[in-house]
């Protein structure tokens, strides 16, 4: 009897618990995602590979999955993340697996809180943007608090404090420092009730960040915290539009910059005019001295706590993304000038389905140097290092690209592109092969499709590179078959039939085939990989000669 009375008084209880339960089951919602990418690598005596490049051992793999969970104005998610070892090209110190994010997050319509692992940026990242790149085994977010508040409508105030992630490296005291930021934003249309239909747009913002990091340097006395602050606006009026930022932090002598006093700036100015059929686009950028990573001591591709975009435009064919741009943090000034201009169709240049025609030059050049008062040198450590005129060029050019770009429509199953570039590269400054002559290129390509159906199509890619410098000149050349909308195969061959040294005169060939079902895709590919550099918004990492088999599995649900 007591039995039996204890199960009706824990149905009696419970059974309420458990319904209420099935409700919230209900009402969240699960989604989350995964990628593999594994590579087996073989020796390959024609491109100097004996042995196999991982530590010996001849497969490397990169892999994540991450899972999100949402329930009303409530959200989690975690990742894991695996490198056994990384894939070569990689940063070594990412070899191993775990949990590096975590968090839970509370949002409603004014009000957000998160606290774990996250990312931010404020304005354009001048001094502050943490982010994730896969493609380059990138992530610098931070570890703490994150909260945004909208106290009335076009008005967002924003602050951040935590640790950045290391790699796999747990925060001690005194170890890398602790980011704190804090940035508001006023959109003057949204907060002005009489600006709400006017054909001025203008919206202004403003952020400051500061580090704190522990001084235990034996030689010099360091600032352990270091401040920056920026001012921006964005302005549209009618067709035309005008946005900028300017950024300053006090004096961070680091292993960057070596060790010296100077202040930094950032600004960049972009103006724009759009109407039907045209597109005009300038940009101004100048960069002083202005790396700012939560550790001075570190000087690869970790712990930035800013993003300096880049304008140079990005290449993703691979001869013309043979000699990517990295930003220059110490210092660089330069301009970008665009040309977007569609003829229009049944016209005599533009035919039945008119043409899209683009004009880009892009200039980075180094900043001028002069001593400053304390010293008849510049750079010297522990010293201001030097002084900058701020519109002054030098004569030092980084990098000259440009380019000019013809699409065009011959049918409705024909199409192609058509692109030609000019390029100036100081490889010894940018990648740092010191001695090396200044690279100047030019490059064709021909890009064809023609669909066969509405499910089947053929691609194909025509390359040339040419170039007296470096390694001579390249032709490159792609087909591509795909299935819509699930299988795509390939092949590829980069040949450096210009190299000096006939027997670096080289093929890199390529064979790919994939499957994508939904939201999931399969690939596997069989080749050469050249030695180079990847770059994805001027952040960039360096890519050995490799031979062998790369798959990559991805999903999301």
């Amino acid at each position: 009897m007591k039995k039996i009375f204890t199960a009706f008084v824990l149905m009696f209880f419970f059974v309420p618990v458990f319904a209420q339960f099935g409700k919230v089951l209900e009402n969240s919602r699960v989604q989350g995602s995964f990628e593999v990418d594994g590579m087996y690598y073989f020796p390959d005596t024609k491109m100097g590979i004996t042995d196999s490049l991982i530590n010996g051992r001849n497969f490397a793999m990169n892999g994540f999955g991450e899972i999100i969970y949402t329930l009303g104005d409530f959200s989690a998610g975690v990742r894991y993340e695996a490198y056994l070892p990384p894939i070569a090209g990689f940063d070594k110190r990412l070899e191993g697996q775990g949990i590096p994010y975590m968090w839970a997050s509370y949002n409603t319509e004014r009000f957000s809180i998160t606290v774990g692992n996250f990312y931010e940026q404020f304005g354009n990242g001048l001094v502050l943007r943490t982010y994730q790149e896969w493609t380059l085994g990138y992530d610098n977010s931070l570890n703490g608090a994150k909260v945004q508040f909208e106290p009335v409508e076009g008005v967002v105030l924003k602050g951040v404090y935590g640790v950045q992630r290391f790699f796999w490296n747990k925060y001690t005291k005194n170890s890398r420092g602790i980011v704190k930021g804090l940035d508001g934003e006023i959109d003057l249309n949204d907060l002005i009730t009489s600006m709400e239909n006017s054909k001025l747009r203008l919206s202004i913002g403003g952020s400051f960040v500061s580090k704190y990091q522990a001084d235990n340097d034996p030689i010099f006395k360091l600032p352990r915290n270091v401040g920056s602050g920026a001012a921006r606006f964005n302005l549209g009026i009618g067709k035309f539009n005008f946005s900028s930022e300017y950024a300053h932090k006090i004096n961070d002598p680091s292993a960057i910059n070596g060790y010296i006093y100077k202040p930094g700036d950032a600004f960049i100015f972009n103006a724009s005019y759009s109407t039907k059929g045209l597109g005009i686009l300038g940009v101004f950028k100048r960069i002083d001295n202005f790396s700012y990573k939560s550790d001075r001591a570190e000087t690869a591709n970790a712990l930035d706590i800013n993003f300096l975009p880049p304008i140079i435009e990005p290449n993703t064919y691979m001869l013309s993304s043979m000699y990517p741009y990295a930003t220059q943090p110490n210092g660089e000034i330069g301009f970008q000038f665009q040309v977007n201009y569609k003829v229009p169709r049944k016209s005599k240049l533009g035919g039945k389905y008119g043409m899209d025609i683009t004009f880009n030059y892009s200039q980075l050049n180094d900043i001028v140097r002069k001593p400053a008062g304390d010293t008849s040198a510049i750079n010297v450590p522990g010293t201001l290092g030097y002084t900058s005129d701020f519109f002054k060029f030098s004569d030092h050019i980084f990098m000259r690209d440009v380019r000019f770009s013809v699409h065009k429509k011959f049918s409705r199953k024909f199409k192609g592109t058509f692109i030609y570039l000019n390029q100036l590269f100081d490889i010894a400054t940018i990648q740092g092969h010191a001695g090396a002559p200044v690279i100047h290129d030019n490059i064709v390509i021909t890009d064809m499709t023609y669909k066969f159906t509405s499910r089947s199509s053929l691609r194909w890619e025509l390359q040339g590179l040419f170039t007296e410098q470096d390694k001579g000149d390249w032709a490159a050349a792609l087909v591509e078959y795909t299935l819509s909308p699930h299988w795509f195969a390939s092949i590829s061959d980069q040949w450096n039939y210009g190299n000096p040294d006939d027997n670096d005169k080289l093929h890199y060939y390529t064979v790919a085939g994939g499957y994508s079902i939904k939201t999931t895709r399969i690939s596997l590919t069989y080749g050469r990989q050249r030695e180079g550099v990847v770059c994805v918004g001027g952040v960039c990492r360096a890519v050995p000669a490799s031979s062998g088999f790369y798959l990559t599995i991805s999903s999301s649900f």
